[in-house]
């Protein structure tokens, strides 16, 4: 564990903790892209695999539950909360998300450290991971305007994975022979669908106006 990866964490953790906020306290789910939170349950459910089978830590497992758990339950208050779903902007976010599925799993199956099922699972969600942000980026392009939780929410999953790179760089100046070059391309990928969005973030915050996104 280092400053980077646990920055990384807790940074993720916030934007989950900032999204369900919402969708809680506000019962409101207006800008936030369903499609984007099924492959985040999908990324979740083939990662942890091994949450029963390989304890590592009290904290790696304590993690993987709460992020299990938060991207279920998001994805059940999208769909079935009688309330929060009303909410939903089904008209716009039309995305085929589906589209993204097969590819990363055909690039799991090819390219990848060992071919056994979890770890083609791992890579699968590695690459899903990558490409998920895409239907809440467009879903942002089409409605324009941002609300400032949602906006926060989109911010640190991307400052998130931004962390994460830093730790792997950290990691390969400090740890003999680690050399991981998959999650390092999905995680520099990922990062650069947010640039787009980073700038008009700071943008906005710089000039303290309201958050809008070119259509």
């Amino acid at each position: 564990m280092n400053i980077f990866r646990l920055s990384g964490d807790m940074t993720h953790l916030a934007s989950v903790l900032v999204l369900l906020l919402k969708i809680h306290t506000i019962k409101s789910c207006a800008g936030i892209s369903l499609k984007t939170q099924e492959l985040y349950a999908l990324v979740f459910a083939t990662r942890y695999l091994d949450i029963f089978t390989d304890y590592i830590s009290f904290y790696n497992t304590i993690m993987k539950l709460i992020f299990l758990g938060s991207s279920f339950s998001i994805v059940w208050y999208m769909r079935r909360h009688k309330i929060v779903r009303r909410s939903y902007d089904k008209d716009q976010d039309t995305f085929r998300h589906y589209f993204l599925v097969l590819p990363c799993l055909i690039f799991a199956l090819v390219i990848n450290e060992k071919f056994t099922f979890k770890e083609v699972m791992w890579t699968f969600s590695l690459y899903l991971e990558a490409v998920a942000i895409l239907p809440q980026l467009i879903l942002l392009q089409r409605t324009r305007n941002i609300d400032n939780l949602t906006g926060q929410y989109v911010f640190l999953l991307g400052a998130y994975r931004a962390l994460y790179i830093l730790n792997w760089i950290y990691r390969y100046f400090t740890e003999p022979h680690y050399v991981h070059w998959i999650p390092w391309i999905a995680g520099l990928v990922q990062t650069l669908l947010y640039a787009d969005f980073f700038y008009y973030y700071f943008h906005s915050w710089k000039n303290n106006k309201k958050l809008q996104l070119p259509a």
